[in-house]
This record gives structure tokens, C-alpha cells and sequence, in this order.
């Protein structure tokens, strides 16, 4: 029995080898469009590959999940983040889990996860081919044949055929599925930071605020963490989140819309003009720049102070019920216009893909093409970062395999 694996990615390796596992007398091929395999894990989490994460304090996955949560609900009692440790761990990837609960190599190293894959590939007798990038899949007598473009061969038929290519910002890379009846999410840009074009802003670059919330306004999505200014913007956890969650709103803005910065994280505002009211009646004498509330940034701090037409120099006891009320409302509701967007590091994730409503729900396999499967990014599913989407290619990868291994009679 044959069996291809489209993308040689994290998902597409993770599935052969496991399915050789399962199935050792199986034949798995590996197709991957660019000239080497698993690129993407090599530079994820600045090169030390955020491998999964341990999921502490998630309560609901739709907080890690803005797509595919209940599909991942399920399938996670079969493979879980506890299951991806161990897997790893048994494999020759000793793995570390941070205060942040992202788990890493504990060599710190891409390279750790990257070897171990291709290594068991190698010894399980997974073949890999390089630059094939696929042109068609035709079903072709209960089998599949797939052509690829600028690779001269004969005609290449497998019993079943795995998709794992990943996510992908270009509609067309998904047109060879929607062909076969599968419906396709519009896809769109889902984890990157903000482009603001504030020269003030920027001049505090390198500030950190945590926690802050961040939101975009009469709207749903308001998401807490960690900020930081850039030189370009805003980044981190915080704006993340926000960018993962509002992907497709922000997309329809064409990435030109209104924020609010509340630099407190401060559900009620009144709180903030109540610790404010408390500092200028318990240092009526000191300067306003002198005192920062919430551990804020000194050069923040006097930026905000400024923003709200407050002299740095000015005492507390000038400011006035008026004044603090015009500083309270800056701190926790500070708007700014948003005019682009820039990826994260070298991670690039998309939401869209095919529909989740075009797969089975227990085994990723298609319900217009039986035989043929999916697994990773290229389903319409993604998370925030911290190893929450390799957790997602795991596990999917994991239910492909078994459920391909399910169909195969043992010899």
C-alpha cells in the first residue's frame, strides 16, 4: 500500500512517522515544494522551536483557538499536549517547560526537533522528495494520482494521500481541494504585530507593559498580556492575541483600524481615578512625573502624562478632579490608528484553509474523497502563539496516522 504526504513540514513528518510506526509495511512518500523539509520549525521561537505548551490556566481552548477549538476538543482526549511531551521525550528530545508554560528543547535548539524527525524518517524508510510542488490530485480508479509541476515522471498513484502543506495567505494554493468539492475559508494573515505611525510611540521603543489590555473598539475583541513598543509598533502576547482573534475583521479593514491601549488592564475605570485621587491626597507636594502607578515605564509614564495635556513638572495637588479624570481616561482608554502590519519574527500563520465542515470529524479524512486526508495548518485551524499550532499539527497528524493504519490489514 502506498501512501503520499503533501508538505514536508512539521504536520507532514510528524504523520509519516508515526504512521510507519503503526504500519511498517506501508510505503510513505513525503512530497515537499521547496528544496528542504521542516524550515518552518527551524526558525520558530527565535530557532528554539516552541514545540507545544503546557496549557496551564487555559479554561476553554476558544482562548487558544480562535479557530478550530471543538474540533481540537475532541481530538485532543486521543493525542494531547501531555502526549506530544512524552512523544518527544521518548524520542530523544529532552524538553523544558517555561514560567510562560511554552515548552521548549531543552538544548534550546530547533535543531533538536528537526533532527529527531528526520532521523526517524530516515530510519522508518520514509522517502522524502524535495521541490515538488503538486499541480493536480485526480481520484483515478480508487486511487489517487497526483502531477507535479516541473518534475518530469510518469504518472504517480497512491491509495491515499495526506495533505499537510500548511497555511497559506493566497487563495489559489488551496484551488487543487476546492476542485475536489472541499469547501476553502478565505485565508487570511492571523499572527503579527501592529504598524503605527506615531513618532512619539516610537521613541519609547523597547518599553514593556504586563499586563495591559488591548482592543478594538464596539467590537467583541479585547485581549490581555505582555506589550511592547517597537520601532515600527506594538508587539507581543497582548497584540498577538488581538491580531490571532480579530484575523478576519482586521483583514476586511485591510489592516487600517482603531485600537485602545489600556495600560492598567483595569476592568473599571473608576478604580484608576480612584488610585490616582489617593496619590495626589497622599503626596499632594510631589511632582506628577515623580510617581508612576501600575510599575509603569518612566518614559511611558511621561508620555502619558503629556498625552493628556498635563506639564511633566506639574504637582498632584494641581491637577484637579479634572486633570485626574483626563489622566485616568488615558491610561485606560489610550487610542491610537493602526496603518499595516508586520509579521512575527519569521513565524507566519494563517487562519482559513479547508473548511472543517469538509472533513470527518474523528480521523481528518475527506467526506467527498475518501482515501484522501488532512492534517496541520492547511485545515482551518490556528492558535496564538506559544506552541499552541504545533500542538494543532501533533495532534492532527497523529489522528491522520492512526487513521490511515486503521484501514491497512496487518500482514
Amino acid at each position: 500500500m502506498e501512501i503520499a504526504i503533501i508538505g514536508g513540514g512539521a504536520a507532514g513528518f510528524f504523520l509519516a512517522v508515526n504512521l510507519k510506526t503503526f504500519a511498517p509495511q506501508v510505503e510513505v512518500t513525503v512530497f515537499e515544494r521547496q528544496a528542504d523539509v521542516l524550515k518552518k520549525v527551524l526558525v520558530s521561537g527565535g530557532g528554539r522551536c516552541n514545540l507545544t505548551n503546557t496549557f496551564e490556566g487555559v479554561t476553554d481552548l476558544k482562548q487558544v483557538y480562535p479557530r478550530g477549538h471543538k474540533l481540537l476538543k475532541g481530538l485532543f482526549k486521543q493525542f494531547g499536549h501531555r502526549d506530544a511531551y512524552r512523544w518527544f521525550e521518548a524520542h530523544g528530545v529532552p524538553l523544558v517547560a517555561q514560567d510562560d508554560h511554552c515548552v521548549f528543547p531543552t538544548a534550546q535548539d530547533a535543531r533538536a526537533v528537526t533532527g529527531c524527525l528526520k532521523s526517524l524518517a530516515a530510519e522508518l524508510e520514509v522517502t522524502v522528495k524535495t521541490s515538488h510542488r503538486v499541480e493536480t490530485l485526480t481520484p483515478s480508479g480508487g486511487k489517487y494520482e497526483i502531477t507535479f509541476q516541473d518534475v518530469r515522471q510518469g504518472r504517480l498513484l497512491f491509495d491515499c494521500v495526506a495533505v499537510t502543506t500548511g497555511g497559506s495567505p493566497r487563495g489559489e494554493s488551496f484551488a487543487y481541494l476546492e476542485r475536489l468539492g472541499h469547501r476553502i475559508e478565505t485565508p487570511a494573515p492571523s499572527l503579527f504585530t501592529f504598524n503605527i505611525a506615531s513618532p512619539a510611540l516610537r521613541g519609547l521603543m523597547g518599553s514593556v507593559v504586563n499586563p495591559v489590555s488591548v482592543g478594538i473598539p464596539c467590537t467583541k475583541f479585547r485581549h490581555s498580556g505582555a506589550l511592547l513598543v517597537t520601532h515600527w509598533g506594538m508587539s507581543g502576547p497582548a497584540i498577538l492575541k488581538l491580531s490571532s482573534h480579530a484575523a478576519r475583521l482586521i483583514q476586511e479593514k485591510a489592516y487600517r483600524f482603531p485600537i485602545f491601549v489600556n495600560w492598567t488592564n483595569e476592568t473599571n475605570s473608576e478604580t484608576v481615578t480612584g488610585i490616582l485621587q489617593d496619590m495626589a491626597q497622599r503626596h499632594p507636594q510631589k511632582k506628577i512625573s515623580g510617581l508612576r502607578p501600575y510599575d509603569l515605564p518612566a518614559r511611558l509614564w511621561h508620555y502619558l502624562i503629556g498625552k493628556s495635556g498635563i506639564a511633566p513638572d506639574r504637582k498632584w495637588n494641581e491637577l484637579g478632579h479634572k486633570g485626574i479624570c483626563k489622566l485616568a481616561d488615558t491610561l485606560c482608554n489610550d487610542r491610537y490608528d493602526v496603518d499595516g502590519r508586520s509579521t512575527f519574527r519569521e513565524e507566519f500563520v494563517t487562519c482559513g484553509g479547508v473548511s472543517l465542515e469538509s472533513v470527518h470529524r474523528q480521523t481528518l479524512e475527506s467526506k467527498t474523497c475518501p482515501g484522501l486526508y488532512f492534517a496541520g495548518e492547511v485545515l482551518d485551524i490556528d492558535g496564538v502563539t506559544g506552541g499552541f499550532n504545533f500542538q494543532a499539527a501533533w495532534t492532527t497528524a497523529y489522528t491522520v496516522a492512526r487513521a490511515i493504519a486503521s484501514h491497512i490489514p496487518t500482514a
